[in-house]
């Protein structure tokens, strides 16, 4: 039977999110509240649902990001594909195709020097064989996780533990049992922001801003999508995090702390609370979303990647960002990105 795909975009928060139901592969970057986020801090959006025979079969949030080098078009976590309604595998590259064909319209319109995509699809020849194909090449830097930890959690509270490595099973005890050690949720966005700087000036990286938090708290938390976390150790702050709770997977979003001792295990406490608080919302997967290669023990996450493993789970890999060239002034991105990735020792 002939395929007749189109691009139209959608306006229905409700047609939005009832389909990233049926996607086995999605993340919070897909969401409704994801898109009017960006609207918030002034980025430019499209939200393109891809049909087939009038059917929706994909769909991606699209956008416009300004950038001192130039700007260009960019697609996170996209597409997200239902296979059982597109026909299976085998459609993948035909829905990819005519979602970038309607990119390469856009970004035109918008003056864009580059298309950039990072990929929902999981990593493999196949998935990588499409990209290329269609003369996408590897980005020199990534903008979301292209490798993340994941812990099934329909298990019993009692049998999660006993899946984690016996070093955070412990630690988790331990701080059970201390009266000094106390775990909130909270609205306090301030007090995450302050511990957020702090976090920031420790490990020389530049950290969000308190009117972007807000924000993004802003769009997330009418639909109680979104929980701060904040862990305390004799009535002081020692570590906080931000987690959203969305489509039945927590993902642990932001995170701060002032330190990590073993002898004061705020932190392995919290992200405990944070998955019992998961469970107690009928999720059934946790997302403690990017970690280091494994390969690199001297990457800058290294130690965080540890921690987060402590908890037992799996490794799910995506396909690395992928980058599509329409004008030589790509170039300036692409030279900036590749030495800035190498200061980081990324």
């Amino acid at each position: 039977m002939m395929r007749t795909m189109e691009i139209k975009e959608i306006i229905s928060k409700e047609i939005w999110e009832n389909f990233l139901l049926q996607c086995s592969e999605k993340t919070f970057l897909d969401s409704w509240n994801w898109g009017e986020f960006q609207k918030k801090i002034e980025e430019k959006i499209w939200r393109l649902g891809i049909y087939n025979n009038q059917e929706l079969i994909g769909l991606a949030l699209v956008i416009k990001i300004k950038a001192k080098r130039g700007t260009f078009i960019f697609a996170p976590h996209s597409p997200a594909v239902a296979l059982a309604k597109a026909g299976g595998p085998n459609i993948k590259s035909k829905i990819l195709e005519t979602l970038i064909n309607k990119l390469k319209e856009i970004a035109k319109q918008e003056k864009a020097s580059f298309i950039r995509v990072a990929p929902i699809w999981e990593r493999s020849e196949e998935n990588i064989r499409i990209f290329k194909k269609l003369g996408f090449r590897e980005a020199p830097i990534h903008i979301h996780p292209e490798l993340t930890w994941e812990l099934d959690i329909n298990f019993s509270e009692e049998e999660l533990l006993a899946g984690m490595r016996k070093t955070t099973r412990y630690l988790i005890k331990q701080a059970e049992k201390n009266p000094e050690i106390e775990i909130i949720k909270s609205f306090d966005l301030e007090k995450f922001s302050d511990l957020l700087n702090k976090t920031a000036q420790r490990h020389r990286f530049i950290p969000f801003s308190l009117n972007y938090l807000e924000n993004q708290f802003s769009c997330f938390s009418p639909d109680n999508e979104i929980v701060i976390f904040l862990g305390k150790h004799k009535g002081e702050i020692i570590s906080s995090a931000i987690m959203i709770y969305w489509q039945k997977i927590g993902f642990y979003h932001h995170g701060a702390s002032l330190f990590q001792n073993n002898k004061v295990p705020v932190s392995y406490f919290l992200q405990w609370e944070a998955i019992k608080e998961a469970r107690n919302r009928g999720c059934r997967k946790y997302n403690f979303w990017g970690i280091a290669p494994f390969s690199n023990r001297k990457h800058p996450w290294a130690g965080l990647t540890l921690f987060k493993m402590g908890f037992g789970g799996y490794k799910k890999e995506y396909v690395k960002t992928q980058d599509m060239v329409l004008s030589w002034k790509y170039y300036l991105t692409y030279f900036f990105e590749r030495v800035r990735k190498i200061k980081r020792g990324l």
